[in-house]
């Protein structure tokens, strides 16, 4: 990994402290994430200029103080692990079956999803994602039909939510439900960040046959603002290769089939 990709993950891991926290210190936070001070405030002066975060003395705050949680940046979450999530995307598309009517979630981890699933396949997809959507529009396949749910437009997650999408998805019921989100903490807590998501993965966790959650390591054992469900509601996480043994011990104290995306999908 690059020196450019660890930046672009520090930046996600301070703007999704923001989130929790609402307001960060350097010198705390120089510690928890192993750099200097003169890195951190680098970061947090560029994250600044992209209208992220306000600094303040000796650390900065979310731009957004209320009881909406300010959003994270589509774009470090998409770049944080991203050949682990594109291993994940095709292992997890190796799983759906001709016929199959599937639900994809808003999560990064998610996206690529769509494209490694066989294109012969007739397979209806059903998401809140607009980024799953313009996947779709440049898929080479006919034989998939995807069925958005609508709702209101959230334009710093590229997704749907709210009472119209939550009455849409009362109309399906897909054979399988492929979900991620923030974290899984020691406790076995599938938590979130944002509350208006969670809705919708709520629904269909309860609504789907089967319910794999997706994750790369750097998610377990981590834990996040809105609980979303326990892992004993998941059958199957799919996670890539690169789990400690404190990780593992986690998943092994819950009713999941661990799936590994070991590398050997060819990426």
């Amino acid at each position: 990994m690059g020196v450019k990709n660890f930046g672009i993950e520090r930046k996600q891991q301070i703007l999704e402290r923001l989130e929790v926290l609402g307001r960060i210190q350097v010198a705390e936070l120089a510690r928890e994430l192993n750099v200097s001070k003169e890195t951190l405030r680098k970061d947090l002066s560029e994250l600044e200029q992209e209208k992220l975060l306000k600094r303040t003395h000796g650390g900065a705050i979310g731009l957004q103080q209320s009881n909406d949680p300010s959003e994270i940046k589509y774009i470090y979450r998409v770049k944080q692990c991203a050949r682990e999530k594109e291993r994940i995307c095709k292992k997890a598309a190796s799983l759906v079956q001709d016929g199959d009517t599937i639900f994809i979630d808003n999560s990064s981890t998610n996206l690529a999803l769509l494209k490694y699933i066989d294109p012969a396949y007739t397979v209806t997809v059903i998401t809140n994602s607009v980024r799953v959507l313009l996947e779709d529009n440049f898929s080479m396949s006919n034989s998939h039909t995807v069925i958005s749910l609508g709702g209101i437009f959230r334009r710093d997650f590229f997704s749907c939510v709210g009472d119209f999408a939550n009455e849409m998805a009362r109309k399906f019921h897909p054979n399988k439900a492929f979900l991620s989100a923030y974290g899984v903490g020691e406790d076995g807590m599938i938590c979130d960040i944002s509350m208006y998501e969670t809705e919708v993965k709520k629904f269909f966790m309860q609504a789907s046959d089967r319910v794999y959650f997706t994750a790369d390591h750097t998610k377990i054992n981590r834990s996040g603002g809105v609980i979303l469900a326990t892992l004993d509601l998941v059958d199957y996480l799919i996670c890539d290769r690169n789990l400690a043994d404190a990780q593992m011990e986690t998943l092994q104290k819950f009713d999941v089939e661990l799936i590994v995306a070991d590398g050997q999908e060819g990426i």
